[in-house]
């Protein structure tokens, strides 16, 4: 508009000093060759017309850029032989330029130039006729423009073009508005959507937790530009496009050690860890930058993620195990030495820790002659766990049980001579823990039974918050693994006593 104003304003000036009636043709006169030598100059490409003769009629910027000659210079020369193109290629260069007005369409053509200076430089051109207004060709204009330029021009759109359709790994472009602009197969793909779901709707309607570490990192580059490295971001995707976990109990349920596995395993399966990277996107043809949105290139690591936190899972509980072996064999009381076990045990990965034998007198035996066996409080850890204190303090010689009821999953571990797990699901249900004789939060429980010599010497029973996640099969091994060294100890305790 700023433009436009300037080349009225110069019209309006010079029709002013003409005077007479023909005065406003004459304003729309000067106003048309003001706008088309602006239009010329100002585009992006370089441009010459010829008219039917071949005598250069129109010469823009660009092409005084690229070769140096100015418009004062080029317009109304015959042709371009002598100067602008070697005189050997003149005859074959025109003929094709010219030929533009005797063919339909536009033509491509690549040749060399000459510059000012002396040197060549290789274009591409597109000439197309110039038709009067009853459609007779009177001359032919020529675009051209550096062919390295062009190429790199075919490069980038190529480029765009592969990312969003042959990509092995997910291009989203995000506007600034936070929501998906374009998005290639692998990406929907991903997002367990079609493509054409995806545009235009925010990223919350396909993803649940992350969603806030996403759209915060969306916005730093936005605001601060490209970050200089990928980033590794763990997404849940909405109910509906993947499983969620139900509620229920391992033992109630009569899956044994497999407790609430497969809700688990549906939860965990819509949980992924989506390496990316991002790159700020600006408008070239602002004179400051002005933020496009931004490209998202994501990769799915949630295998390798997994694998490696499995890894340092197993190397931190082997570890604990060394730990623990070398300190029990520093004690002199076999039960002191138990304690230690189930002490190291915990870190990292319950948050309580019970240990219920049964009677010295039950050795030989599994149960009472009702058929229900009796289990007593010998240790609890971590001694000072918030909450109410227990109503029975751990002590083996006092004989009094704990008071499991039916169905307890410690009752069934010692039954089933394995392992069971517990959880309450979602955020937890009031009196469930409380029922269970369990410390108040808790969620999940992994009971196991203590073998020793063939027989069953009581129950090892780990419990988790709602801060972490349920027991799985590679926790259970685990405990397997205390358990037998705490049968163990305890198994020598009673031999020696």
């Amino acid at each position: 508009m700023a433009a436009q104003s300037k080349i009225h304003s110069a019209s309006s000036s010079d029709g002013d000093g003409d005077g007479g009636d023909g005065g406003g043709s004459g304003e729309g006169g000067a106003d048309d060759e003001l706008l088309l030598a602006a239009l010329l100059d100002g585009m992006d490409a370089a441009l010459c017309a010829f008219d039917a003769e071949g005598v250069v009629t129109h010469w823009n910027r660009e092409a005084e850029r690229i070769l140096g000659w100015t418009q004062e210079e080029a317009v109304g020369r015959q042709g371009l032989a002598g100067w602008a193109i070697r005189a050997a290629d003149a005859q074959d260069v025109e003929a094709r330029l010219l030929g533009a007005m005797k063919s339909p369409g536009r033509q491509v053509h690549e040749f060399a130039l000459l510059t000012k200076e002396g040197g060549r430089v290789l274009v591409r051109t597109q000439s197309s006729a110039v038709a009067d207004a009853e459609g007779n060709p009177m001359g032919v204009y020529c675009a051209f423009s550096e062919v390295h330029a062009q190429i790199d021009l075919e490069r980038s759109i190529a480029l765009s073009e592969a990312l969003f359709e042959d990509a092995s790994w997910g291009v989203v472009l995000v506007d600034a508005d936070l929501r998906p602009a374009v998005a290639n197969l692998h990406a929907a793909r991903a997002f367990q959507v079609s493509r054409t779901a995806m545009l235009g709707q925010p990223l919350g309607e396909f993803v649940d937790q992350g969603l806030e570490e996403l759209e915060a990192a969306l916005q730093h580059v936005l605001a601060e530009g490209t970050p200089p490295g990928p980033a590794e971001i763990w997404v849940t995707l909405r109910p509906g496009r993947a499983g969620r976990a139900g509620d229920g109990e391992g033992g109630a349920d009569g899956k044994g050690a497999e407790g609430k596995g497969g809700g688990a395993k549906e939860g965990a399966a819509s949980r992924r860890c989506w390496r990316s990277g991002f790159l700020r996107l600006a408008s070239p043809l602002a004179e400051e930058p002005v933020p496009l949105g931004v490209a998202w290139l994501f990769q799915d690591m949630t295998d390798t993620k997994l694998l490696e936190q499995e890894a340092a899972r197993l190397r931190f509980r082997d570890n604990q195990l060394h730990r623990a072996a070398r300190a029990a064999a520093e004690c002199e009381n076999p039960m002191e030495a138990a304690t230690i076990h189930l002490d190291f045990a915990l870190a990292g990965f319950a948050d309580h820790a019970l240990l219920d034998l049964t009677p010295v007198a039950w050795a030989d035996r599994e149960t009472d002659p009702e058929g229900a066996p009796r289990l007593i409080r010998a240790a609890a850890t971590p001694v000072a766990a918030p909450g109410p204190l227990p109503l029975i303090e751990p002590d083996l010689g006092g004989g009094l049980p704990v008071g499991y009821d039916a169905g307890h999953p410690a009752l069934q571990a010692y039954e089933r001579c394995g392992s069971v797990r517990a959880s309450v699901g979602g955020s937890g249900a009031p009196g469930w823990a409380a029922a269970r004789k369990w410390p108040e939060g808790t969620v999940h429980g992994l009971c196991t039974v203590l073998r020793s010599r063939g027989r069953s010497l009581g129950v090892a029973t780990f419990l988790r918050g709602a801060s972490r996640r349920p027991f799985d099969r590679s926790d259970a091994t685990y405990a397997e693994d205390i358990a037998i060294r705490i049968a163990a100890s305890i198994d020598l305790s009673r031999t020696t006593r």
